[in-house]
């Protein structure tokens, strides 16, 4: 992925059949599901395509762009699957359905990724788009407790959002939801302490504007409305956990003699060499670069199975085994124990010198 042709084409046509989908239904609606998780997976499996890094210093001056230009076109298609499922649209009960299930894929696949790109930004404007879109799923504090919580405590109990050995899903997803949002409220405040007005805290935009979202679709289109949001908001909150949850399991720091957190390493996230969910996810399955090198524009992250725990499956369907708990864990259990054992190894070996 020499350019950006790739993540452009990947994410903008989902936006196109999606809105199409809720403006006329029918074909529309079906293909934007069917992008989104047939061909997806079939190109993925069908077409090899070698996993190719691009030059990690190379800069890409339109990937900025291409975010801003998603985050956009994600509230434009919310207002659109309001408007198609809870609306006068004249959609069929199956093509409200369809439609929803497809923004709902878009939400959890495309936006969450453009967001989480976002807040790692350095411009200030980039940095709010991201708020604004994980506010806009009722989750705005994902963006505190990723940045100043999943970071720093990344594969420890320090951080909610790290899944341990043998940890199921749906019990890691009560645990992390309020977790993450307890640590991220004490992040945010511990870094503030007492220094800026209450009303700059970022906990204010995502309590006050989820409240004033849910508001004004109360009030424009109803009951049908605010449901329609709190179950695409629900669903893209399911898809947040779950990428979490299986990009991390079971992948643990180890403690160092002085008690520090040993830094994070490539060996510390699960990645996949897919070439078109990747696309389609801005790079998202390279984790473990990310997470070394944060700062990394999503074009350039970088992939080294020898070095990097791999996942056998594209990432989205891992997330659908994780729901499975029983065969997930028969899964992924001897992986994860193969990579501690590794990394177990690696720290017994002596400092050179020493």
């Amino acid at each position: 992925m020499k350019d950006l042709r790739l993540f452009t084409i990947a994410t903008c046509l989902p936006v196109l059949l999606i809105g199409l989908g809720a403006a006329w239904g029918g074909a529309w609606a079906w293909l934007a599901l069917g992008y989104l998780t047939v061909l997806t997976f079939l190109l993925d499996r069908l077409i090899a395509v070698e996993a190719a890094n691009t030059d990690p210093e190379a800069e890409f001056p339109a990937a900025d762009t291409l975010l801003a230009a998603l985050g956009l076109a994600h509230f434009g298609l919310y207002a659109a699957a309001l408007w198609a499922i809870a609306g006068p649209s004249g959609l069929s009960g199956v093509e409200r359905f369809l439609t929803g299930f497809a923004t709902g894929l878009f939400f959890g696949q495309i936006s969450h990724p453009v967001a989480h790109e976002l807040i790692h930004r350095k411009a200030r404007s980039l940095r709010l788009l991201g708020r604004l879109i994980y506010t806009s799923l009722l989750v705005g504090h994902h963006a505190s407790a990723h940045l100043r919580v999943h970071h720093v405590h990344v594969g420890s109990d320090g951080d909610p959002n790290s899944a341990r050995p043998g940890e199921g899903f749906y019990r890691y997803a009560l645990r992390a939801s309020a977790g993450s949002f307890r640590a991220g409220l004490k992040a945010e405040t511990r870094l503030r302490a007492g220094r800026k007005p209450l009303w700059s805290h970022p906990y204010a935009l995502y309590i006050g504007g989820a409240a004033a979202l849910m508001l004004a679709a109360t009030l424009i289109g109803g009951v049908p409305a605010l449901a329609a949001l709190l179950a695409l908001s629900l669903y893209a909150q399911m898809q947040i956990l779950l990428s979490d949850y299986v990009q991390h399991y079971g992948l643990r720091r180890a403690t160092l003699p002085d008690g520090r957190l040993e830094p994070v390493g490539p060996q510390h996230s699960w990645n996949t060499p897919h070439w078109f969910s990747s696309a389609l996810m801005l790079n998202a399955p390279r984790h473990s670069d990310h997470h070394v090198t944060p700062t990394r524009g999503y074009p350039a992250l970088q992939l080294d199975p020898a070095t990097m725990p791999m996942l056998p499956l594209p990432l989205p369907l891992m997330a659908t085994i994780a729901l499975f708990p029983t065969l997930w864990r028969r899964i992924m259990d001897r992986r994860c124990a193969k990579w501690r054992d590794r990394a177990r190894v690696t720290a017994a070996r002596p400092v050179p010198g020493e």
